[in-house]
C-alpha cells in the first residue's frame, strides 16, 4: 500500500538519487559505526546508509512506517517523538559515540537541535536535511543578517559547515521552500560554563536586535553586578560567539 505523506508530521520524503548519493558521500558511513537516522520515513536514505554500516537505528514517529521498518532485521527501530529520544541510553547500548543524520522535520527542526545539543557529549557527528533558511541560522557569522540566537547557541558546541543546497523537486511532496544539507562536528575541547547561562545572555541580547546591547544585555549585565569589560555599544549581531562564551564564563551565578 502506498504510503500518504502526513502533513502533521511534516513529511517530504526524498526521492532525488543524485542528492542521496551526495548525502551518502557527505556521511561516509563505515561497517561497525553507530548509526541513527531520524525520520527515515520511506527508507531512501536508510537503504544506502545500512549497506554501507550494515546495522543503523532509526526512530520513526509514524506507527504505519515504523511497523514497515520493524520487518527488516538490520534495523532497531524506535518508535517514538525524537524530542523524548535518550541519545545517552542509544550511545550506551552502542559502547560507542553516535552518528546522528536525517531529513528532518522542518517544523521541529530547531528543538531537535536543541534537544542534540543538551546530549552532544555522546555525539560523533550529525548530517542533516533542513530548510536552508534555517541552515543559514545555524552556520551564520558576526555581521550577517541570518546570525542570531540560533547560531550563537550551536556554534559555542559545533563546528557548522553547510554542505550543498536541495530544490523542492528533489522531495515527494515538494516542500514549498528551498533545504540544504548541514555538518555539524562537536568541538573536541569545548569551553566550560554555565550552558543555561549563556542562553539566557544570549536570548537577552538577541531580544532587540536592532538596539544597541546597551539597551537590553547591558541592564542585564549590570543587574547580574559585572563589573567587567564588554562592549555594549554594539548590536547583537556584531558580537562573536567567542566573546558570548568569554562573558558567560565570567557573569557573576544569580543571587
Amino acid at each position: 500500500m502506498k504510503h500518504i505523506p502526513r502533513k502533521r508530521f511534516g513529511q517530504h520524503f526524498l526521492a532525488d538519487s543524485a542528492v542521496l548519493d551526495a548525502i551518502v558521500r557527505a556521511i561516509d558511513p563505515q561497517p561497525g559505526q553507530a548509526l541513527v537516522e531520524i525520520g527515515p520515513g520511506l527508507g531512501a536514505l536508510t537503504d544506502p546508509l545500512v549497506q554501507r554500516c550494515e546495522r543503523l537505528t532509526v526512530i520513526e514517529l509514524d506507527r504505519d512506517l515504523a511497523r514497515r521498518l520493524r520487518a527488516r532485521p538490520e534495523l532497531t527501530v524506535v518508535e517514538a517523538d525524537v524530542l523524548k529520544v535518550d541519545f545517552r541510553a542509544l550511545a550506551a547500548q552502542a559502547g560507542r559515540k553516535l552518528r546522528v543524520v536525517g531529513n528532518l522535520p522542518y517544523n521541529i527542526s530547531s528543538p531537535i537541535a536543541f534537544h542534540l545539543l543538551a546530549q552532544v557529549d555522546v555525539v560523533e557527528d550529525q548530517h542533516f536535511m533542513l530548510q536552508k533558511e534555517v541552515v543559514d541560522r545555524m552556520a551564520a557569522g558576526p555581521g550577517d543578517a541570518d546570525y542570531g540566537r540560533l547560531s550563537v547557541m550551536l556554534q559555542w558546541r559545533y563546528d557548522i559547515e553547510s554542505l550543498f543546497e536541495v530544490p523542492p523537486e528533489a522531495f515527494d511532496p515538494p516542500p514549498r521552500v528551498d533545504s540544504a544539507v548541514v555538518r555539524m562536528v562537536p568541538l573536541p575541547e569545548p569551553p566550560q560554563l554555565d550552558a543555561a547561562l549563556l542562553e539566557e545572555l544570549v536570548q537577552v541580547a538577541f531580544s532587540q536586535r536592532r538596539k544597541l546591547l546597551r539597551h537590553t544585555l547591558g541592564r542585564w549585565l549590570e543587574a547580574r553586578g559585572f563589573a567587567g569589560d564588554f562592549d555594549v555599544q554594539r548590536r547583537a549581531e556584531e558580537v562573536p560567539v567567542a566573546e558570548y562564551v568569554a562573558l558567560a564564563q565570567q557573569v557573576p551565578a544569580a543571587a
